[in-house]
């Protein structure tokens, strides 16, 4: 490999890759490693999608063969997405800054419902 980054060996592009004026793809920028199967991979690309975030990923370092031989890599998944798009794509993925209070109410709200 050159060493340039490229669209070769990525998962494919969800969404539509922005062009620069030149006509070529906006460089990708990481986003994020995501570790565990493959589900928490789609759920986080598709989350990108349904906000108009395209994204591509890949299995770093030789996440690709670990992947072929135990069914998982044991170094995560990347997921970039194009530069001008980052910020917004950080923001998407975040976890809710209330994420517990939401919990403790829906547990109140549901208590009664308990055998």
């Amino acid at each position: 490999m050159s060493g340039e980054w490229s669209f070769k060996f990525t998962s494919g592009v969800t969404g539509n890759w922005p062009v620069t004026a030149s006509g070529q793809p906006e460089t990708p920028a990481f986003l994020e490693r995501v570790f565990g199967s493959e589900t928490e991979l789609a759920l986080r690309r598709n989350m990108l999608w349904a906000y108009g975030v395209p994204s591509v990923s890949r299995y770093p370092l030789d996440g690709a063969l670990g992947k072929v031989i135990l069914g998982q890599s044991g170094f995560g998944m990347d997921i970039f997405v194009p530069e001008s798009m980052l910020e917004d794509a950080k923001n998407i993925i975040k976890p809710a800054e209330n994420e517990s209070e939401n919990e403790i109410i829906y547990e109140e709200e549901n208590q009664n419902e308990l055998p």
